[in-house]
C-alpha cells in the first residue's frame, strides 16, 4: 500500500516574452510558466508523482497557493483508496464547500486542480509501469468511466452510453494501438506563425518546418485585417496551397466582427478559425459557425472552455466543428475523459491545444487514448506541436515528419529536469537572477 506522505510546489517561469514567442492577438508578451508539483510517497516506494499546470506568467503565485491547498487535502491518503474511488476523489476536490465558491469549477482553482489530478495520474502510471495513454488503453471500460464525475453530464452522456462507447471498439483497439506505435499522431505546428513574429522570420520558419516533413500549420490573426491578409499571404507562399493552414484569434472578436473579420481572410482557405470569441459564449461561437460553412470554414475552440459544462453546451448548440480541449484548463485528466466521450456521442474531432510549457507532452497521450479506445478515426483529427521548452522535460515529446512519437517511458511525460526547476524557479532561480541583475526584468 502506498501512502502520499508530503507535496512540494514550485513557481516555475521561462522569459520567452524577450523573443515574443507564444504571442498573439490577446497575450502580447507571454513568459510560459507552469506551478509544478510533486507528489511524494511513502520512504522505501521510490515513486512521485509529477504533475504542472500552465500560465503566462503573473498570477502563477495565485495558482501556486491553490494547489498547496488541493495537495495538502491529500497527504495521509493512499492511493488505493484515491485510485480505487478516483471520481470521488475528484469530486472531493472540485466541491469542496468552501473552496469551491471561488470558482467553481474554473479559473484560478481549477487550473490548480488540473496540477494536483495530472500528478497523480502520473504517479499511477509509473507505479504500473507504463506511459499514461497505456495506463488508459489497458483499462476495461467499466474502470476507465468509474474515474469520471458525470455531474452535470446526464443530460448529455451517461455512464451507460461512455461505457458503450468504449465497448464499441474495444475488439480493434490493438490494430490501432500498433498503427499509433508505426506511423505516429499527425500534429500541426504553431511555431512558425506567433504575431510578433517579423516577415523574415515566419518564410524562414515555413521553410524550416517544411523541411522536417510538416504539412499542416497554423497562423496567429486578430491585430489588424489587412495585415494578417498580408501574413496570410506569405503562409500560402511559403506553405502551398494544398497544405493545412489553420488560423486562431484567441478570442479576440465580438461575433459580428468575427464573422466579418473571416470573410476577408476566406481566400486563403483556412481549415478554421480558432477562438473567435469569447470563450464562455457558446450561443455566440454556435451563431460564427452557421456564418462561416458557406465559407468552408469550421470553427475550433477549447482551450479556454473552463470545464466540462461549457463543452456540453458546445456541443449541443453545434458551437463548433473542432473540439481543443486543453490538459490543464479543466480539473486535469479526469473531466478531459469526460470531453472526449462526449466529442465521441456528438461526432466532433478533437484537436488539443499545445501551445505552452508541458502541454505538448500531456496532449500526445490523450490524442493516442483518443484514436485507440474512443474515436478510432483520425479523420478531421490532429494535434498542436509548439516547438518551445521540450528540452527542461526528462522524456520530452518527440516529432518526426509532421507526427508525434509515441511515448513508451512510464508515466505522463511532465516530469521535468532538476536543473531546470532550479534555474528557472521564480525569482531565485539561477537564470532569473542573472535577468533581474542586468535589469531586463524586475520584481
Amino acid at each position: 500500500m502506498v501512502k502520499l506522505t508530503g507535496l512540494s510546489v514550485r513557481d516555475i517561469r521561462f522569459p520567452t516574452s524577450l523573443e515574443l514567442h507564444g504571442s498573439d492577438a490577446m497575450h502580447k508578451s507571454p513568459d510560459y510558466s507552469a506551478v509544478y508539483l510533486i507528489f511524494r510517497t511513502d520512504e522505501g516506494t521510490g515513486e512521485e508523482g509529477h504533475g504542472l499546470t500552465f500560465t503566462l506568467g503573473r498570477g502563477n503565485e495565485l495558482v501556486m497557493k491553490a494547489v498547496e491547498t488541493y495537495g495538502k487535502m491529500l497527504i495521509g491518503r493512499t492511493t488505493e483508496d484515491i485510485f480505487s474511488n478516483f471520481a470521488r476523489v475528484w469530486r472531493e476536490l472540485a466541491h469542496e464547500s468552501q473552496f469551491r465558491w471561488l470558482g467553481p469549477e474554473k479559473g484560478v482553482i481549477h487550473l490548480a486542480l488540473a496540477a494536483v489530478v495530472n500528478a497523480l495520474w502520473d504517479l499511477w502510471a509509473k507505479m504500473e509501469g507504463k506511459p499514461l495513454w497505456k495506463l488508459l488503453v489497458d483499462m476495461p471500460p467499466e474502470q476507465l468511466v468509474s474515474t469520471i464525475d458525470f455531474t452535470y453530464l446526464s443530460d448529455a452522456l451517461t455512464k451507460e452510453e461512455a461505457i458503450d462507447i468504449l465497448k464499441k471498439n474495444a475488439d480493434s483497439k490493438k490494430e490501432r494501438e500498433q498503427e499509433m506505435i508505426s506511423k505516429g499522431y499527425p500534429s500541426y505546428t504553431t511555431s512558425a506563425g506567433w504575431l510578433g513574429y517579423t516577415d523574415s522570420q515566419l518564410r524562414e520558419l515555413c521553410q524550416k518546418y517544411l523541411k522536417a516533413g510538416w504539412t499542416r500549420f497554423k497562423m496567429k490573426v486578430g491585430s489588424d485585417v489587412n495585415e494578417d491578409i498580408r501574413r496570410a499571404a506569405i503562409f500560402r507562399e511559403e506553405i502551398g496551397w494544398d497544405n493545412f493552414l489553420a488560423m486562431d484569434a484567441n478570442q479576440c472578436w465580438d461575433v459580428n466582427e468575427a464573422i466579418d473579420y473571416m470573410k476577408q481572410l476566406a481566400k486563403f482557405k483556412p481549415i478554421w478559425i480558432e477562438e473567435p470569441t469569447s470563450p464562455d459564449d457558446a450561443l455566440g461561437h454556435a451563431a460564427i459557425s452557421r456564418a462561416l460553412e458557406p465559407y468552408g470554414i469550421g470553427v475550433a475552440t477549447g482551450e479556454h472552455c473552463q470545464n466540462r459544462v461549457i463543452f456540453k453546451q458546445l456541443f449541443q448548440a453545434k458551437g463548433f466543428q473542432f473540439c481543443q480541449i486543453d490538459s490543464c484548463r479543466m480539473g486535469g485528466l479526469n473531466e478531459v475523459l469526460a470531453v472526449l466521450l462526449m466529442a465521441a456521442k456528438f461526432g466532433v474531432p478533437v484537436c488539443p491545444h499545445g501551445g505552452g510549457v508541458g502541454l505538448c507532452e500531456y496532449i500526445q497521450h490523450i490524442s493516442i487514448f483518443d484514436f485507440i479506445c474512443v474515436s478510432a478515426s483520425l479523420e478531421n483529427r490532429v494535434t498542436e506541436f509548439a516547438d518551445h521548452l521540450h528540452e527542461h522535460f526528462i522524456h520530452p515529446c518527440a516529432v518526426e515528419n509532421g507526427a508525434y512519437k509515441v511515448p513508451m517511458d512510464p508515466g505522463y511525460s511532465a516530469e521535468m529536469r532538476k536543473e531546470s526547476l532550479d534555474a528557472y524557479e521564480f525569482p531565485g532561480g539561477s537564470e532569473w537572477q542573472k535577468l533581474i541583475k542586468n535589469g531586463v526584468f524586475k520584481i
